[in-house]
């Protein structure tokens, strides 16, 4: 499939598909986009044109094509510890406020996972905080969703090679937290595994059956929706999240214009977004304290 087979009316059908189907909204020129990431799943499928792509599935319900196409075209590139300061605000703020307001039983969501990097990077987080402070909190919960079964499984796998690992892992925690199983693949330990469980989730469809959160990592993910998407999107989290939760979106990410239900906290190296419901009853919180950073990676 070229740019030039691809017309004009099958680019607007499908745009209307793929934002009805996941909540990605793509722009008016990104027809090298869906060219290059549809034209070999078009081939296997048998079909010449995105529209008839699009009517096929429209016409009955094949959901392994609808995944196949939604996962072709979602971005999963992923990172180690991505940015490096919301893991130190989670470390160094976050985690101190939750022991001092007494939640005992913390729960995390890391929303649109991808492979893992992101849930088992807070695992890790996590599990040093607790080897510095034995017993201050109880089972904290990191409950990881995506959208794409196939980039899941891969996560649950927590198997990743060096060249995934090198991307922002640091050797130390690579010898500490990841044991070797074949000569160019590493899992992660079971202790930073069994905190993190996995399911599927579209953003755009309820968030009843997960529960409710004290921390929020939606990094990353709303630069893809529209702006009515991000309101709601936005309005469910706040939600779902306890009293004095807190959001952390991707660093070029902004709640400006989508929501008044959430307070920027700001910090030495970054910020995170904290619900304002039940603001009074929160106690002071110490900026982040210094402490060594782990290499900057991307997503994760």
């Amino acid at each position: 499939m070229t740019r030039a087979a691809l017309s004009t009316q099958d680019y607007e059908t499908f745009r209307i598909f793929l934002e009805e189907a996941c909540g990605i909204v793509l722009g008016e020129n990104k027809h090298y986009l869906v060219v290059s990431r549809l034209g070999r799943l078009m081939a296997d499928e048998g079909v010449a044109t995105l529209g008839e792509l699009v009517n096929h599935l429209r016409q009955g319900s094949n959901r392994p094509l609808r995944e196949r196409i939604v996962e072709a075209m979602t971005t999963n590139e992923t990172f180690w510890f991505r940015d490096t300061f919301p893991f130190d605000i989670l470390k160094d703020l976050i985690l101190p406020d939750l022991v001092e307001r007494r939640v005992r039983n913390p729960r995390i969501w890391s929303a649109a996972c991808s492979t893992g990097q992101e849930p088992y990077s807070i695992s890790m987080i996590v599990q040093e905080y607790l080897a510095s402070r034995p017993g201050s909190l109880g089972d904290v919960q990191i409950h990881a969703t995506d959208i794409s079964p196939t980039i899941l499984q891969e996560a649950k796998d927590a198997s990743y090679d060096n060249l995934a690992l090198a991307r922002g892992l640091s050797p130390e925690r690579k010898q500490k937290y990841f044991v070797q199983v074949r000569d160019n693949r590493w899992q992660a330990r079971p202790e930073i595994r069994n905190r993190v469980r996995f399911s599927q989730a579209n953003l755009l469809q309820s968030y009843s059956l997960l529960g409710r959160f004290d921390v929020i990592f939606c990094r990353n993910v709303l630069i893809y929706f529209s702006s009515e998407s991000k309101a709601d999107i936005l309005a469910r989290m706040a939600r779902v999240l306890n009293p004095g939760g807190y959001l952390f979106l991707g660093s070029s990410e902004s709640i400006t214009q989508y929501s008044d239900e959430f307070e920027m906290v700001r910090c030495p190296r970054g910020s995170v977004y904290r619900v304002k419901s039940g603001l009074s009853a929160r106690p002071s919180v110490p900026p982040p304290r210094p402490g060594p950073r782990p290499p900057v990676g991307g997503k994760g």
